[in-house]
């Protein structure tokens, strides 16, 4: 049928009142922003959206930071922090610490044998959960960005963790390996509180902590190190997966964690 009644004009004309274009029509978000109901922002990266990454409110889904407001995906200052992300990662730096105390606990390839091992339960299985998750769509990244899907690597990486601190034990691992697994074990258990209200950022925790245990096994010199946990929060920040005070809260967790734990206990 036809869009619209024809009627007659002043001067007997007929007079088709217009249709306006559907691009033209109030969308939904329009309606009920004249309502003074909030609309829902639909782009992949918004926050809310199944599977996006919380703060991303750029188009299509580019994070940007929590500091600069500005996109993040070009430029050499993105570029580094991406880098420093990815090298700095948990799973990376608890492997070569555990290497470097296993070593310096017991010199030789036996203390390099033990830190491998360790590591293959404080890192080679709980990263490989992880890296199964995203495979199968039940994690976004393998940086697991999304605060509600973190609790479940956290919990399964402290059960590999303390079946490795029990294996650790029987077969009669140096001292200060199991203390630094320890220290791992405890630093789990507070993120795994802490994940289903708020997003401590791991990677400081990680950094912070392996720079207070090189500066105890190793003695003052080695807090040359402290930049990196500074260096890692940038990178954390500027990618806009973190705030200022979830990198601070990390730091601060990281480093009295595995100062009283591994202190007292290698």
């Amino acid at each position: 049928g036809p869009l619209a009644r024809v009627v007659p004009g002043a001067h007997g004309d007929p007079v088709v009142p217009s249709v306006p274009d559907r691009d033209d029509l109030p969308g939904r978000d329009d309606l009920l922003g004249r309502a003074g109901l909030p609309g829902r922002d639909r782009r992949p990266g918004a926050d809310g959206v199944p599977g996006a990454v919380p703060g991303a409110d750029a188009p299509g889904g580019i994070r940007r930071s929590a500091v600069t407001g500005r996109d993040d995906d070009t430029g050499p200052a993105p570029r580094l922090a991406r880098l420093v992300t990815e090298f700095t990662a948990p799973a990376v730096l608890a492997t070569l610490l555990l290497v470097v105390i296993g070593w310096h606990s017991t010199p030789g390839g036996t203390g390099l044998a033990w830190g491998l091992f360790a590591s293959f339960f404080a890192s080679v299985v709980p990263f490989a959960y992880i890296v199964g998750g995203v495979r199968r769509g039940r994690l976004t990244d393998h940086h697991v960005r999304v605060r509600e899907q973190r609790r479940r690597p956290l919990l399964v990486g402290l059960a590999s963790v303390l079946a490795g601190l029990l294996v650790l034990t029987l077969l009669g691992a140096p001292g200060p390996v199991r203390a630094l697994v320890t220290a791992g074990a405890v630093g789990l258990v507070v993120g795994a509180l802490l994940a289903p209200r708020w997003k401590m950022s791991i990677h400081v925790a990680v950094a912070t902590g392996a720079a207070v245990v090189l500066v105890l096994a190793f003695g003052p010199g080695l807090l040359l190190s402290l930049p990196v946990p500074v260096l890692v929060g940038w990178s954390r920040v500027r990618l806009g997966d973190h705030t200022v005070g979830q990198v601070v809260a990390g730091g601060i967790v990281g480093a009295a964690v595995t100062g009283l734990v591994f202190g007292f206990g290698r």
